[in-house]
């Protein structure tokens, strides 16, 4: 039972954020070509397969583009403000738009970039760095750096997180959409050699 429901939980926090990111794509996807299709039929005379979808794409780029500057992201942001005070809407838009801003590398408060640490019960293991803090000390001392680190486990929806002294990250030349395609294809996306960078300023 035990390995059971080990096994029910992970295979949920898998399947649940890919299915609600299938079905929210394709619910985005049929609502603008429903609306378009119709659109352009009348305009054109006749059904264009693929034009509302070439149409989405054209959307979700625009709002991407609008996103990126100061003032869209602001009426954005008052927009959502918006929405999460519909009843039900928050609890499952919250969750989601969590997940998927965690792996995108425009977010500052997602993965910042890919690490490497050495354990000593399990060597070293490639993982993410997602916040830096200290710990003040109390004997007059300087404040310890410490740093927080995701180490995905199942498929990136799962994994461990460990604090470990700043000093003791080394930071490989990948990027974070590298770092992700590795996790994800078991580490076969590695590349032949992995130059090491020197660590940021502090």
């Amino acid at each position: 039972m035990h390995f059971l429901r080990r096994s029910f939980i992970a295979g949920f926090f898998v399947v649940v954020p890919l299915f609600v990111s299938v079905v929210a794509i394709i619910w985005v996807f049929g609502l603008v070509d429903g609306w378009t299709s119709p659109l352009y039929e009348r305009a054109l005379g006749r059904r264009i397969p693929g034009l509302g979808i070439a149409t989405t794409a054209v959307v979700i780029v625009l709002v991407g583009a609008i996103a990126r500057n100061v003032i869209g992201r602001r009426a954005l942001q008052r927009g959502e403000s918006w929405l999460l005070k519909i009843p039900g809407f928050r609890t499952v838009y919250a969750p989601v738009k969590q997940l998927v801003a965690a792996f995108s590398p425009d977010n500052e408060s997602g993965f910042k970039r890919v690490v490497l640490i050495t354990d000593p019960a399990r060597g070293s293991l490639l993982g993410f760095l997602t916040r830096e803090f200290t710990v003040p000390t109390t004997d007059g001392s300087p404040a310890e750096r410490l740093a927080a680190i995701y180490i995905p486990t199942n498929h990136l929806y799962l994994g461990d997180i460990l604090v470990v002294p700043l000093a003791d990250l080394r930071y490989p030349a990948l990027t974070v959409e590298q770092g992700i395609r590795v996790f994800l294809t078991g580490g076969m996306a590695l590349p032949d050699s992995v130059p090491m960078r020197p660590a940021p300023p502090v």
